[in-house]
């Protein structure tokens, strides 16, 4: 029985790219040897731990989704505790209701693509109306009081009118 899992693991930030991609081909060849699918794999690249492990205090993350047995998840956390590069990791099951929505959302997004790509492709693509608003050029100018009407205002706002 398959389910969806998420992989996130944290790498000593001075290893190089290679050795990086290496710790990503073991990943791929584990879960391909076991039945298994690699859905999305997103690299966050450096950023600041928490705190502190092994003397650093950077780390570069890395984040996979995808689809496996238990077994799976037991072969991948062996293997990932004996790398030396590997600073912590840690697998854990998707929710079923997020997976849902997010097939959903990239469903949506694909199809709103290929229908502008149809529309596109097809020369239905009108060109758009610029149209000017007309612009009103009249100020309206504040009103002045009469003399007798001064008297009737308090001094502090006398100031500000006058300024």
């Amino acid at each position: 029985m398959t389910r969806d899992y998420e992989l996130a693991f944290i790498l000593n930030p001075e290893v190089s790219e290679e050795e990086t991609r290496t710790i990503l081909d073991r990943v791929e060849q584990i879960v391909a040897n076991y039945g298994g699918q690699i859905v999305k794999v997103n690299q966050w690249g450096r950023r600041r731990l928490a705190y502190p492990i092994e003397r650093h205090r950077d780390g570069l993350y890395v984040f996979i989704d995808m689809i496996l047995t238990p077994e799976t998840v037991f072969e991948l956390e062996r293997t990932l505790k004996v790398s030396e590069v590997v600073l912590r990791h840690m697998v854990k099951k998707r929710d079923p209701k997020a997976i849902q929505k997010e097939r959903e959302e990239r469903a949506e997004r694909e199809a709103r693509a290929a229908a502008a790509a149809a529309a596109t492709s097809e020369g239905e693509a009108q060109p758009v109306e610029q149209v000017e608003a007309p612009v009103e050029e009249s100020a309206e100018e504040a009103p002045v009081l009469s003399e007798a009407e001064m008297e009737d205002v308090p001094p502090a706002i006398e100031e500000s009118i006058e300024a």
